[in-house]
């Protein structure tokens, strides 16, 4: 069976992932303690489907951390097993739940001897919930969606699942400085050091996966070691984190304003490892990705 586990902060998009996992044919659960996920799996198996996913948050607090260990005998059981760990900064967390004037679900849960009167704070709410989940944050791929439209956090899942089983995926993410590091990110290399087309008032306008800006990068002899440089570290360095047995690695690029050196740097490095690895690669602030 296929099988998709969606777990993370409160108010980071897992609803949003969870809608397109349905819409693409999974069986979808919410909410599920882990405890009953084995059940489910022989359950749904015996009625003869295939795609599951289900989504686990921090209301399941007993039994969170019997979650690393189902995850593995589901995959020892022949299931092919994906989890993603969706998180985002405080500040957008805290701005989503004023948009949609909904509460926190830990809020309505009480300390032992705690007045009813005095429940936590919605700051609260989230240093507690990131608390409880700590433990398995890293049990999949993170993603940061501080900065992500919905529509993009939807491709960004589409893009997940259709991975095939393999050793490890590497991710390659242009990002802008100014917007903040990606908290995904297991590598960040910051590529600012290099002209700039910015300044350039006919590259402007473009990105670093147009011809023009290509052209004016491939030029700049820093570029070039800049980038055997990034590609050698990350060749030496891969088959640790094979051997580690991590499913994902991600390695994020960063300029001021992710148009240009950031995406030229990401599409290069994609191009080149994709010859030997399983690749993904996206740019947080292109609208094409």
């Amino acid at each position: 069976m296929r099988i998709v586990i969606i777990t993370g902060i409160s108010g980071s998009g897992k609803s949003v992932a969870l809608n397109v996992l349905e819409d693409t044919g999974h069986y979808c659960v919410d909410n599920l303690p882990p405890a009953l996920l084995s059940s489910l799996v022989k359950t749904l198996m015996e009625e003869g489907l295939q795609a599951l996913a289900v989504a686990v948050d921090a209301r399941s607090a007993e039994s969170l951390a019997s979650l690393p260990a189902d995850v593995k005998r589901l995959r020892e059981e022949g299931h092919d097993v994906k989890v993603m760990f969706l998180t985002a900064n405080t500040h957008s967390l805290v701005a989503r739940f004023s948009e949609t004037r909904r509460s926190h679900p830990l809020s309505h849960e009480l300390r032992p001897g705690q007045n009813p009167a005095a429940r936590r704070t919605l700051i609260e709410c989230i240093l507690e919930e990131r608390e409880r989940l700590s433990t398995i944050e890293k049990l999949g791929h993170v993603i940061d969606t501080s900065e992500l439209s919905a529509n993009k956090l939807r491709a960004w899942v589409k893009d997940l699942v259709a991975i095939s089983g393999a050793p490890l995926t590497l991710f390659f993410e242009s990002f802008a400085f100014k917007l903040g590091v990606p908290m995904d990110a297991d590598f960040v290399f910051d590529v600012r050091a290099l002209p700039n087309p910015y300044y350039d008032l006919t590259l402007r306008p473009l990105t670093g996966r147009d011809l023009p800006v290509i052209n004016f990068l491939d030029a700049q002899a820093s570029a070039g070691e800049m980038l055997n440089d990034i590609r050698a570290f990350i060749e030496k360095w891969l088959p640790s984190f094979k051997s580690d047995n991590r499913s994902y690695l991600t390695v994020a690029l960063g300029c001021t304003g992710g148009q240009h050196r950031s995406v030229y740097m990401a599409e290069k490095l994609a191009a080149y490892f994709n010859e030997s690895e399983r690749v993904v690669l996206r740019h947080r602030e292109q609208k094409f990705n």
